[in-house]
């Protein structure tokens, strides 16, 4: 698996590295321990040492790795850490779906039914980056919406390793078969429904009931963690 290039449009090259190194470093490909130097990252890439500079600083940012003199050492992603950061998206969309919910929803029910058609069609092209592309527009809609500058914040400190974790789940996702990728498609269409009814305690039920399953997943994704 290599990171979409149909995601990095406009992103900068330390940035383009820093994603191909995200995933690698989520799926297990480069190991917890490992040490990343400067030089070999550059020539993997046919780059500068500069842009492999910037790409580490965001790695490390994250605590994926840790910066030392001699290169990086590789911390990786412990399920303990994927479980975290479910726990605060569900925080997140938590908050979010109840103060989407009593604002005048305007044209976000119709943007949420679209993209769930458009996860429809990529599904039937067995399409898993566009698919998962998707799958994060929806939620990130619902943040936007919620015109929330700190959780907005928030959002974009977890979004890249969301991003990416959601395109190792949606990999798992799609090897289960269309049952399992209609029953996803599915659980988005009950979230919309939750909006639409305005109930607190309905909206509560759903998301809930929406993590739960996709910390399934999760495990399911990440068994060697």
């Amino acid at each position: 698996m290599q990171y979409p290039s149909s995601w990095l449009q406009g992103a900068s090259l330390g940035e383009s590295i820093a994603c191909e190194l995200r995933l690698q470093i989520i799926k297990g490909t480069i190991k917890v321990g490992e040490v990343l130097s400067e030089n070999r990252i550059a020539a993997d890439f046919g780059t500068s040492r500069s842009p492999v500079r910037e790409a580490m600083r965001v790695l490390a940012s994250e605590g994926l790795i840790r910066l030392e003199r001699m290169g990086a050492v590789v911390l990786g992603l412990s399920l303990k850490d994927v479980e975290e950061l479910y726990d605060v998206r569900y925080l997140i969309e938590s908050f979010v779906q109840q103060r989407v919910s009593v604002m005048k929803l305007g044209t976000l029910i119709p943007s949420l039914k679209m993209i769930i058609d458009k996860m429809e069609l990529a599904a039937r092209h067995k399409d898993v980056v566009d698919f998962s592309y998707l799958d994060l527009s929806f939620h990130e809609s619902m943040v936007m919406e919620a015109d929330h500058t700190r959780i907005l914040h928030l959002w974009k400190s977890i979004r890249h390793i969301v991003m990416t974790v959601m395109l190792i789940t949606t990999e798992e996702v799609f090897s289960k078969g269309e049952d399992k990728v209609q029953f996803v498609i599915d659980k988005h269409r009950l979230l919309v429904k939750g909006l639409e009814s305005k109930d607190p305690k309905r909206i509560q039920e759903v998301v809930r009931e929406y993590f739960s399953d996709s910390r399934t997943t999760l495990h399911h994704s990440f068994p060697s963690l």
